[in-house]
């Protein structure tokens, strides 16, 4: 595992699951295109295969 991910939101969370977009929310992302540094661990692993279809993801 990489020691950080770079998380950025590519699609948008209107019309989504609230679960969805409090996950979003969550990662610290509001806007689209928006990029955030989260270090890598299970919980932020498991909170970007939640909402893999809205976020890209690369390790740093």
């Amino acid at each position: 595992m990489a020691n950080k991910l770079e998380i950025t939101l590519t699609k948008s969370v209107i019309g989504r699951k609230p679960a969805q977009r409090k996950t979003v929310q969550a990662l610290g992302l509001r806007k689209m295109h928006q990029t955030v540094e989260h270090a890598d661990n299970e919980a932020i692993r498991g909170m970007i295969t939640k909402v893999a279809h809205l976020v890209s993801v690369k390790e740093l």
